[in-house]
């Protein structure tokens, strides 16, 4: 069965999106089968694959709303064994239309259950908020994976992600647990992002991934191409970076190790 990891941070710009589309990309490239979920109505991560959100029949928001069939609103990617359930700028109204909706915390979870079997990843790119579809992605999440920039005010507002996650864990989903802390946009150069991982270290531990995503030319630019940086670049660091943290996950014993 897969595991489902939502990519959480109300803090906006810290590498969210561009951790979940090439997180999935080094997954499904490492013999993973593989499930985007992209939960955030700016809609980055489906652009970002190359896949234009307003030419997309079905998204998240009719699962999520209409409770349309989640399978048939997937669609294959540019890399073999990814596949992605699309978002559009309508998703903004799916908070207000699912506030009547019974259980609607559990919606996304709910609507997971039918095809959670087919993967071994299902990962959640959240939006920069803790609204109802975040929370939607909590409840229906194993783990989250929180980015955090290797800046100044790193650690601003993660209290707040701390004690909504809390809750969650109180209330919604007892078996959620956060699957690391992930240091990106790393420059080694400064003493600052050392500074700031060490930090990260004393606060949370072993919960800090040992891979680091380095700040990198080649992974901004992936983006406007719509390819994750492992198709746009296969040798730079962002690559290898997405790699090792593919693997790190992988290590942990959940997913199978190679696709039959």
């Amino acid at each position: 069965m897969g595991k489902i990891i939502a990519i959480a941070n109300q803090k906006g710009g810290v590498g969210k999106t561009t951790t979940s589309i090439n997180l999935s990309a080094a997954l499904a490239t490492s013999g993973q089968r593989v499930l985007l979920i992209d939960a955030d109505p700016q809609a980055n991560a489906t652009s970002g694959l190359g896949i234009e959100p307003k030419n997309m029949s079905s998204t998240i928001y009719e699962c999520m709303v209409d409770d349309y069939p989640m399978r048939s609103a997937t669609v294959d990617t540019c890399v073999e064994g990814l596949k992605l359930l699309g978002s559009r700028i309508d998703l903004v109204g799916a908070e207000l239309e699912l506030v009547e909706k019974k259980g609607r915390e559990r919606v996304l979870r709910t609507a997971l259950q039918d095809i959670k079997e087919e993967y071994d990843y299902i990962i959640i790119d959240c939006s920069p908020s803790l609204g109802l579809i975040t929370v939607n992605a909590l409840t229906a999440a194993d783990s989250v994976i929180i980015p955090v920039q290797a800046e100044y005010f790193a650690l601003e507002g993660i209290s707040k992600l701390l004690n909504t996650i809390r809750i969650i864990k109180n209330k919604l989903n007892a078996n959620l647990r956060i699957e690391g802390f992930l240091l990106t946009m790393y420059d080694a150069r400064l003493r600052l992002a050392n500074e700031i991982f060490e930090e990260l270290k004393g606060h949370f531990g072993d919960m800090v991934f040992n891979t680091v995503i380095p700040r990198n030319i080649r992974i901004s630019e992936a983006p406007s191409h719509g390819l994750p940086v492992i198709l746009y670049d296969p040798d730079c660091r962002g690559t290898i970076s997405h790699l090792q943290l593919a693997q790190e996950i992988i290590s942990r014993g959940h997913g199978t190790k190679t696709r039959n």
